[in-house]
């Protein structure tokens, strides 16, 4: 059937056109089913319908759907029903707990890429693998498939080593350190980051502030080359696509399934060229994996998978029943992650779990007590000096200082209503306040908490400060911490247990 193209304003993540029912009963399609449109050149979308909003005889198109098959307004093209993908049948065998073939799960893949699914057909494909999962042969074919949808990095030098952390506590802040010290001892790390998704304050949101993340794929390996890393946000490149449409449509359902997870990290990985890498796995109340147990599973995973990719994995079990160091937001984290690279010895969290994750690299690397080494980089002032030679080949100023990173304006500090101890702080709570307070966007938003776990604390003593940029992000954060707070204190004594009345 010819119908007259018409333009309407619509910005949808999906290729969408709306047609009048009588043309759509015609063709024989309805709502949310495909139609192959030919004009110059041909594409598929789905089908919205509507007998008022449209005319008969015409197909309203959204620019990027008339740019696809090269159609201006007033053309007539060819609309025909196209059925739906192979991809579908393969979701739905997944969706039964069928195993898939590596061919299967290459198409899946490029359908998406290739905006051929619909977000509800994405949506089924990930709920099957949060409900029936992969077997380690299956995440493999799906991490290879991602990896393919984008740019594959070939280094001259070799070997190249990685970091990734699970995420999930907030302050994490430890990645521009592990790169220095790792880099500082001559041993090639191009990192790539994400922003938060959930969270707070992801790595690229707090590098930001002090030098340029957004490098494309030439200018990483030149830098990584020359200078021995980068701080760089991967989803300024052309690095596996596929994983950030489908983390779009993951994030509202909630769900995180164990195969995409481990595909996404190491289809990355795959992309840049990786040779050896080591994944940290926070490990604690409110954080992506709450137990040892899980964390082992998930290590045993990484290190089997990434044999199967070619590429040498060890994990590093992390801490994380509270935030790592005492800041939480992007400039803030950017203060404290800079003064210790300039010789500060507080927080100790930080110092120690960067050390620990930088030792570990350097082990793999050949380098021998790679902790005892990390300390003495980072002690000597060699991983500073290596800090500033990236952050300047990535646009940064020379003379950055840790105390040019400013927090909000407005701020005000809540405190302990009752003297005891702090039996625990609450990483969600944090994060929520954090999140009022306007971080990760607001740059100056977010939290210095003063006093962690276990330590002693006196009623009417500062428990944390909220920073804001303005006014009324800094009242709704502080709702937020009335509502939630993330400080729990209790004294020593638990429970009077007596088995005789008290005198009167």
């Amino acid at each position: 059937m010819k119908l007259t193209v018409r333009y309407y304003d619509l910005d949808a993540s999906e290729p969408v056109v709306l047609m009048h029912d009588d043309d759509c009963a015609a063709i024989g399609v309805k709502e949310n089913d495909r139609v192959s449109i030919t004009s110059i050149k041909s594409t598929v979308a789905l089908v919205t319908c509507s007998d008022t909003l449209v005319e008969k005889g015409v197909i309203m198109m959204p620019r990027p759907v008339m740019d696809k098959c090269a159609a201006r307004e007033g053309d007539e093209a060819e609309v025909v029903y196209a059925s739906k993908p192979d991809s579908v049948r393969s979701i739905r065998r997944k969706m039964d707990g069928e195993k898939l073939s590596r061919e299967e799960i290459e198409s899946i893949v490029t359908d998406i890429l290739d905006n051929k699914l619909s977000k509800i057909e994405i949506s089924a494909w990930l709920t099957a693998l949060y409900i029936n999962g992969m077997d380690i042969d299956e995440i493999a074919d799906f991490t290879k498939a991602m990896a393919h949808t984008g740019d594959m990095i070939k280094f001259d030098r070799h070997p190249v080593f990685d970091f990734h952390s699970f995420g999930g506590v907030p302050g994490n802040k430890i990645t521009p350190i592990v790169v220095s010290i790792v880099a500082a001892a001559g041993v090639m790390i191009p990192k790539t980051s994400s922003r938060a998704i959930s969270s707070a304050c992801g790595t690229s949101d707090f590098v930001e502030t002090f030098c340029n993340v957004e490098i494309d794929v030439d200018s990483l390996k030149r830098i990584s080359e020359e200078v021995g890393g980068v701080f760089a946000w991967g989803g300024g490149m052309n690095i596996a696509p596929v994983d950030d449409l489908v983390i779009k449509i993951e994030h509202p359902l909630g769900i995180n399934p164990r195969a995409q997870m481990l595909a996404s990290i190491m289809s990355k990985k795959v992309a840049g060229g990786a040779e050896y890498l080591l994944v940290d796995i926070p490990t604690g109340a409110g954080t992506k994996v709450p137990t040892i147990e899980e964390a082992r599973v998930y290590a045993r995973d990484i290190m089997d998978l990434g044999e199967k990719l070619g590429i040498h994995a060890e994990c590093a079990i992390t801490y994380a029943d509270q935030p790592v160091g005492s800041a939480v937001g992007p400039n803030l984290e950017a203060r404290e992650c800079i003064s210790i690279l300039e010789g500060a010895k507080h927080p100790a969290s930080v110092i120690e779990k960067a050390c620990d994750c930088a030792g570990i690299i350097l082990d793999m690397a050949g380098i021998p007590g790679g902790a005892v080494k990390a300390r003495e980089l980072l002690d000597s002032g060699e991983a500073y000096k290596k800090f500033m030679e990236i952050v300047v080949a990535q646009g940064g100023r020379p003379d950055l200082k840790s105390d040019d990173l400013k927090p909000g304006k407005y701020s005000e500090s809540i405190v302990a209503t009752k003297p005891g101890y702090v039996h625990s702080i609450h990483n969600k709570d944090v994060v929520a306040i954090a999140k009022a307070a306007g971080a990760p966007n607001d740059k100056g938003a977010g939290l210095l908490i003063f006093k962690k776990k276990g330590q002693r604390v006196e009623a009417g003593e500062t428990l944390f400060t909220i920073y804001a940029d303005n006014e009324a992000k800094l009242r709704r954060a502080r709702e937020t911490a009335m509502r939630y707070p993330p400080v729990e204190i209790e004294g020593m004594l638990i429970k009077r247990v007596s088995s005789v009345n008290v005198r009167k």
